[in-house]
């Protein structure tokens, strides 16, 4: 998929047979070099994710239920619901959990979830990258910018629902395609792009209706064309007082 990055390993030509069990277990053979696998490393998270499981719930049964899920296109998913005698308030929580490489200025490279049961070892080589650090900081620029009672994340948080109670009523393989095309960071994506093309004032809560309308009409404007633009990756638009990795501004812009 576009976006996504291989990541090679530097090492003597000596290292694959000297350290044999890491390399059958974590890497694949590309264009004969040696890169780490995103589908390996996540198989084994996983498995020892399941392991580990076992003790944290033993140690922890009396004040909440754990408990761990894995959809296909989706990573791993822990689940924590407390126990209704030991809170007031009977609150759960869904965490993901993914396992990542740090690549410098809180920028990540994240396993990807595989597509189909056996996808072929070059995608299972691609790792996604993680760039929330730097919507945080756009998320607090518009956050001064846009009216008090900007809508604009109300706006993502309803699209989010909508696609949620969607996906439910879809069959594999369409249900994780729904969810791939139409992921969070797809739709952080558009309503990022949307936002820039101004003016923060239209935001104001008052014209929620309109700008979900209008929102919905560049996610559907993006899926006939097939084209929207990474929102970090290159772009040369994004406001001076959003701080930027130096590679973020220096990578060439990519299609999603």
């Amino acid at each position: 998929p576009h976006g996504a990055f291989v990541c090679g390993l530097q090492a003597r030509a000596s290292w694959p047979r000297r350290y044999r069990p890491f390399a059958e277990g974590f890497c694949v053979e590309l264009q004969g070099r040696s890169h780490l696998s995103s589908g390996l490393v996540l198989r084994w998270f996983q498995g020892h994710l399941q392991r580990c499981l076992g003790a944290v719930r033993y140690r922890l049964q009396e004040q909440c239920r754990i408990s761990l899920s894995a959809c296909p296109g989706h990573p791993p998913m822990l689940h924590i619901v407390p126990c209704s005698d030991y809170v007031c308030c009977h609150i759960s929580m869904a965490v993901r959990l993914i396992p990542a490489i740090p690549l410098g200025d809180m920028l990540y490279l994240t396993a990807l979830p595989p597509e189909g049961t056996q996808p072929p070892p070059a995608q299972e080589a691609l790792w996604g990258l993680n760039a929330s650090r730097q919507e945080q900081r756009l998320l607090s620029w518009l956050k001064e910018q846009a009216p008090a009672s900007s809508c604009h994340l109300k706006c993502l948080q309803i699209l989010k629902g909508l696609r949620d109670l969607r996906g439910q009523g879809l069959e594999e393989p369409f249900c994780s395609q729904w969810g791939r095309v139409l992921s969070s960071y797809m739709l952080k994506t558009a309503l990022f792009s949307l936002l820039l093309q101004g003016p923060l004032e239209a935001w104001d809560e008052r014209f929620l209706v309109e700008r979900l309308e209008d929102l919905v009409l560049y996610l559907r404007d993006w899926l006939r064309k097939q084209v929207l633009m990474d929102f970090f990756l290159g772009n040369a638009s994004l406001p001076e007082a959003v701080a930027q990795p130096r590679f973020l501004k220096e990578a060439a812009p990519v299609n999603l």
